[in-house]
């Protein structure tokens, strides 16, 4: 039995402000985060959503560095 897949939906390209490099680690930004529209749960740096933060505000805010 066949199962019908539906096409992967289109990505924008990256652009400037969506990341950085990092020696050779691509670290998205939190524009990036915003853009995607909801946070993957992988502990990323820049993660606007507040993944692993108790004390992260529910909306996302800008693209503030990581505190420390």
């Amino acid at each position: 039995m066949e199962q019908d897949i539906p096409p992967a939906a289109p990505r924008a390209p990256l652009e400037p402000e969506d990341y950085y490099l990092e020696g050779e680690n691509l670290v998205f930004t939190a524009a990036y985060h915003l853009k995607r529209g909801s946070c993957c749960g992988s502990g990323c740096r820049h993660c606007p959503y507040g993944f692993g933060d108790a004390d992260a505000p529910e909306d996302p805010v800008g693209d503030a560095p990581p505190a420390g």
